[in-house]
């Protein structure tokens, strides 16, 4: 049976987490600040630890790899991005548009995450080479899934090369979702995550950010899942409400949960009533405070999230 969401994920604890200026000029959501040296490591890995604590105290099982000081990857906190872990035994690499975001691929990290859940890796889909083209698809940055209906949502960008998308839908037996969503300035955002989320029940997703002959089809093609759809303003996306990621437990009163993970930043800007709506298509919302991370890394708990498919 496919499920839309898992109970496992990965999480990367930082060592030398930072402002990318490698990767500023596309994510226009990074914000640059001077704090001292070391602070902003500090503050990163004090938000890590207890967003691990949370997501365990709801019953989700967490692999927590540890990143290397040497070389520098001021976002291994994202390894959601050059990563997946599929149902069918499929291992996805991906191609990652800045050079400093390739050294986060490591073999060993896969290795633990094996050794950690008993992940069997049947096959390996190897997309890296088109890096040396200037194609990229960065993981579930650029793919936001429906597992159940088997279409991977993405929005163009200097991020998510068309080409790549066809060819890992070709691969993984999804179909294609392709549109051009903007920000306020009328910039490409740089991942579809942070424009819409996917869970069992609900898609929330900044429907006003997509262009306007892509949008009917967009949300006809969710609504045709029979989710609730759920549209957030601009000034939510701007707040990583769009940057949600819903994961599966278990609970003795209830049985079979799932719990709606996302930021503190999130929560505090979403409307009331879309609130509500959220929250009542699942059974916990969880709000866990990043704004270390969500400031300098131009990300949020989405992004963090790494979710290995057993």
């Amino acid at each position: 049976m496919t499920t839309q969401c898992t109970d496992t994920v990965l999480l990367v604890r930082p060592a030398a987490f930072g402002f990318n200026p490698d990767t500023a000029a596309t994510n226009r959501m990074q914000r640059a600040a001077a704090l001292p040296p070391g602070v902003a490591q500090a503050r990163a890995c004090a938000e890590f630890d207890a967003m691990v604590g949370a997501l365990r105290s709801e019953g989700i099982e967490v692999c927590v790899a540890d990143d290397t000081r040497e070389p520098a990857k001021p976002d291994a906190v994202f390894p959601n991005n050059w990563v997946s872990w599929h149902a069918d035994g499929t291992l996805v690499l991906y191609p990652m548009c800045a050079p400093n975001r390739r050294l986060e691929r490591r073999e060993e990290v896969v290795q633990q995450v094996a050794a950690a859940t008993g992940f069997v890796v049947k096959r390996t889909l190897d997309l890296t080479a088109h890096e040396r083209h200037g194609r990229y698809l960065e993981g579930t940055g650029s793919l936001v899934l429906d597992h159940v209906e088997r279409v991977a949502y993405a929005c163009r960008s200097a991020r998510t090369d068309e080409r790549v998308l066809r060819e890992w839908c070709e691969a993984m037996g999804y179909s294609t979702e392709l549109f051009t969503a903007v920000d306020r300035g009328g910039a490409p955002l740089y991942h579809t995550n942070v424009l819409m989320g996917i869970g069992r029940h609900f898609v929330a997703i900044g429907a006003g950010c997509i262009d306007e002959s892509d949008r009917p089809r967009v949300l006809a093609r969710l609504a045709s899942s029979g989710r609730e759809i759920i549209e957030l303003s601009l000034a939510e996306i701007e707040a990583f409400a769009g940057n949600l990621l819903e994961l599966a437990t278990w609970d003795e009163a209830l049985g079979d949960s799932g719990v709606i993970v996302l930021s503190a930043t999130a929560r505090a800007r979403l409307a009331p009533e879309r609130y509500a709506r959220l929250a009542a298509c699942s059974d916990v919302l969880l709000p866990v405070p990043v704004p270390t991370i969500e400031q300098l890394g131009g990300g949020s708990v989405r992004c963090m999230l790494a979710e290995v498919f057993r």
